[in-house]
């Protein structure tokens, strides 16, 4: 009988713990939703203003060129839903094969070979045959999409933490202590009395002592994704750099027309005199192509709705783990209203009399109710704080520009959604300096972009063997596993 009913108060306070952990993470799944549903939405509405301006505007200088940009296009979406791209990589490579193609467009009377196209490249810097388009996109993507990806991705990693922790079963010790709260005045003749306030906190913060060593690290994650918010608005912002990608690549084009002779001319002078191509049927006549002048869309203020939700539900959030115990014995427990002679107190009907024990696994050493070994903490709790850790340090690099996540990804013992984390002497992003379909393993992929649809990418995705990263985390899982707490 009394194992039948630890049972039972075991399994109704897991359900409770997990109906719990639901409603968190429906609130996350829906702004992680919202947010990556909108940033979807400025790049896909940038893509189709390119393909809307660009063919009346500049004619077979897109015409012939359109894939480079639907490339383009393919690869920040990659970088944002978390492949492991270098994303400072990925646009110079994109204005390295524009300008080959462009300037051999621009002269096909003249024969251009690898050599000298080569030699065109080098001194590209120099030349800035796009005037400053490419160095103000690049600062200016990195820090949009950083920010971008890393606040998305804090949303995901924070509803897979709810939803792992609400996973841990509970322990024998935790069992009985919960039986004794909601069974034991039942079984002694007092049916009428329901438990004390105090005693029924300190029976949850024994049951619960390692959740509540989360709320450190939770509250950094929340902060870190609240102050991130900033870093979506201005001219660096996430709603203006996103939505306005097409306007940098007209502003680029613009500036190669009408630099084309003096760029020809430097061209010349560094590289020397290229052959004349003998199938060409002449120098091309100098046509008037057209210059392309678009203006910014202004926000429609769906960001900021997003944001202002957004902040107030993780503020809410914050105490989510210490406020558990309490939160359950009002809601679950059928706590009494008040601390008088008419409440359950664990033994009989009278006054609870010792106090309430701190949140976490360390406060426990005395609890009254629960005998916790605060010298074995949960190990799945554990991970999870060093995964809110990681996540933490991602949003703080990413506030400040840079794009940090994805040069130690592999680390990652525990990482959620996490792919391999190759090496890059394993799983290099290029294959030759002219390929561009190269990349790396996903990191923190996002809703919609699975592991296997990252790897279509690109042979050069998947790792010919075992990475370090993994070598590494099996192990420490073997370590891990002998340490493993054992309930009493």
């Amino acid at each position: 009988m009394e194992e039948n009913l630890a049972n039972r108060s075991r399994a109704e306070l897991e359900a409770a713990l997990l109906d719990s952990g639901r409603a968190l993470q429906a609130v996350l799944a829906a702004q992680l939703r919202g947010f990556d549903g909108h940033f979807q939405h400025l790049l896909n509405d940038s893509e189709r203003a390119l393909q809307d301006a660009f063919p009346s505007a500049f004619g077979e200088l897109y015409a012939q060129n359109a894939r480079a940009f639907r490339d383009l296009y393919a690869e920040l979406r990659l970088y944002y839903r978390g492949a492991n791209l270098q994303l400072e990589d990925t646009l110079a490579e994109f204005w390295a094969r524009l300008l080959e193609r462009l300037f051999r467009q621009l002269h096909p009377q003249l024969l251009l070979p690898d050599d000298y196209l080569d030699c065109l490249g080098k001194q590209a810097e120099a030349l800035r045959p796009f005037g400053d388009a490419p160095r103000e996109l690049r600062l200016r993507a990195t820090r949009a999409f950083v920010a971008a990806r890393s606040f998305v991705q804090g949303l995901g990693v924070a509803g897979d933490v709810v939803r792992k922790v609400a996973q841990v079963p509970l322990g024998p010790e935790c069992s009985r202590a919960v039986m004794k709260l909601v069974y034991c005045a039942h079984c002694l003749g007092v049916p009428g009395a329901r438990p004390c306030p105090d005693y029924c906190r300190n029976v949850l913060k024994g049951c619960l002592a390692n959740q509540a060593d989360l709320d450190a690290e939770w509250r950094n994650l929340l902060d870190s994704m609240v102050l991130i918010t900033d870093k979506f608005w201005g001219p660096s912002g996430a709603e203006s750099v996103i939505g306005s990608l097409h306007l940098w690549l007209a502003e680029a084009i613009n500036a190669l027309q009408d630099n084309r002779d003096t760029l020809t001319a430097k061209v010349i002078q560094g590289c020397g005199n290229p052959k004349v191509n003998p199938q060409s049927p002449g120098p091309e006549e100098k046509r008037q192509r057209g210059k392309l002048s678009l203006q910014e869309k202004p926000p429609a203020g769906t960001l900021d709705k997003l944001v202002s939700e957004a902040k107030a539900q993780l503020r809410d959030a914050q105490d989510f783990w210490i406020s558990l115990p309490g939160t359950l014995c009002s809601e679950k427990m059928a706590m009494s209203a008040a601390s008088d002679d008419r409440c359950w107190n664990g033994m009989a009907k009278g006054r609870y009399l010792p106090e309430v024990m701190g949140d976490g696994l360390a406060n426990q050493i005395n609890n009254p109710e629960v005998e916790v070994d605060i010298t074995k903490p949960d190990m799945t709790i554990r991970q999870q704080i060093m995964q809110l850790k990681i996540t933490t340090n991602r949003l703080r690099s990413a506030y400040n520009g840079e794009d940090a996540d994805f040069q130690d990804a592999g680390d990652d013992g525990s990482g959620s959604g996490s792919g391999d984390g190759c090496p890059d002497d394993i799983c290099g992003r290029r294959l030759s300096g002219k390929s561009s379909s190269s990349r790396t393993t996903l990191t923190h992929v996002l809703p919609g972009l699975s592991e296997q649809e990252g790897q279509k990418t690109s042979a050069a995705a998947r790792c010919p063997w075992p990475c370090t990263a993994l070598l590494l985390t099996l192990v420490l899982t073997l370590l891990l596993s002998t340490a493993r707490p054992r309930w009493r």
